[in-house]
């Protein structure tokens, strides 16, 4: 069984600046999954570097509001929202609130750095 506390587990600053706290990644643990599931934090006022992954992706908005961008699009967004990234899409993603823009990142397949190109 897999159970993960994230209060227990390790953040890092991802390539893009995200604070990132991987939950879940077949590809470091030995489980049956296609993708990996990540917690992501953005801190008021700031904006994540553009980039892209040669995979596709879905941001699930836990708390905060902030605006996407993906390519030539942008859309506000907030709790309860979930936005699809497309593979190879241009992405950045802006806290606009007060508090912690707080997301969670699923991406399929899972998530390798070698698939990120931080622009």
């Amino acid at each position: 069984m897999f159970v993960r506390d994230l209060k227990k587990l390790k953040s890092f600053v991802a390539g893009d600046k995200t604070i990132l706290c991987e939950l879940f990644n077949p590809l470091k643990e030995k489980m049956e999954l296609r993708y990996s599931l990540a917690h992501a934090i953005v801190t008021p006022g700031q904006i994540t570097q553009d980039h892209m992954l040669k995979t596709s992706e879905v941001y699930y908005i836990l708390q905060g509001k902030g605006v996407m961008h993906i390519d030539n699009e942008t859309a506000e967004v907030e709790e309860g929202r979930a936005i699809y990234i497309p593979p190879h899409a241009k992405q950045k993603i802006k806290n606009t609130g007060k508090n912690d823009l707080v997301f969670l990142c699923i991406v399929d397949p899972a998530w390798r750095s070698e698939d990120e190109i931080v622009l």
